[in-house]
């Protein structure tokens, strides 16, 4: 069986982004930035501080805040869940009464390796109770998710392909119309061990507070 690509690691991505890709990349990271000096500056914490919470180096969070990285899918949840906040509160824009996305307006965020891209469906405005994405994975890949804040769930439907759901040791196998619900607060893992890519659609769902 061919050797599956992990993510088990967070870092920065430096591969050269696609050029239909690069404005929207820089929007989102001059919302992440805003959003990461604002959410700190509230908690009066400082980089070295902020670095221990969220296990993302010192440098990597400066680059975040300065703008000089595109950071990974990884990276932005470990900095979400270090926070303690939604995913889209990260990511998105102010919080209105009426929100629209435009298709052609979707961000695709990637994971280091770039095995698996993340589409929002949902617009990040956040406070979101409720995340809901469209997923790809490639073919023998697998991507490794760190445990999300405390009561966070994931309900996982296979759109196309197949699915592993790996969650806390546990192995589910999923094809095309099937779903799984599981607690997101513990480590989980995505595997598709087929030779065609894959899509899911992914609902994330926060605790009420």
């Amino acid at each position: 069986m061919p050797k599956r690509a992990a993510d088990k690691r967070p870092s920065l991505r430096t591969a050269a982004l696609p050029i239909g890709d690069q404005q929207g990349a820089a929007q989102l990271a001059a919302r992440v930035a805003v959003n990461l000096r604002e959410h700190r500056r509230r908690r009066e914490l400082s980089l070295d501080e902020l670095a221990q919470q969220t296990g993302v180096s010192r440098a990597g969070l400066s680059q975040i805040e300065s703008q000089k990285s595109n950071p990974s899918l990884g990276i932005l949840w470990k900095v979400a869940s270090g926070l303690g906040i939604p995913f889209a509160q990260l990511i998105g824009a102010a919080r209105e009464e009426v929100s629209v996305l435009r298709r052609n307006d979707k961000q695709v965020l990637r994971s280091s390796n770039r095995k698996l891209e993340s589409r929002p469906l949902m617009p990040s405005t956040g406070f979101n109770q409720v995340e809901f994405y469209e997923l790809r994975l490639q073919p023998r890949a697998r991507h490794e998710s760190d445990a999300h804040g405390a009561g966070t769930r994931e309900l996982v439907v296979v759109l196309s392909g197949t699915l592993r759901m790996v969650v806390a040791g546990r192995a589910e196998e999923l094809g095309a119309g099937d779903s799984i619900l599981f607690d997101a607060d513990q480590p989980h893992a995505y595997e598709n061990d087929d030779s065609v890519p894959a899509l899911y659609h992914d609902l994330i769902i926060y605790p009420f507070r």
